[in-house]
């Protein structure tokens, strides 16, 4: 019996591990993403097609592969 809830103990252990860096993880998602959504209202507004605005939508295009590929 001892061995048993050794394996339990062990399981919820792990499950609440996971279940943390599940919850971190989405919120530090969270928080990229509301960057880049402001990111992306700044590029909207000021977007002319000029060299600058290449910059900005390289950078936004990367960030949003990113969290793409995250998902």
């Amino acid at each position: 019996m001892a061995d048993f809830d050794k394996i339990v103990a062990d399981l919820k252990q792990t499950r609440d591990e996971v279940k943390l860096k599940i919850h971190l993880g989405n919120k530090d998602l969270q928080d990229e993403w509301q960057v880049l959504e402001a990111k992306w209202a700044e590029f909207e507004r000021d977007a002319k097609l000029s060299e600058s605005a290449e910059g900005i939508s390289d950078e936004l295009a990367d960030a949003y592969r990113k969290i793409k590929a995250a998902l």
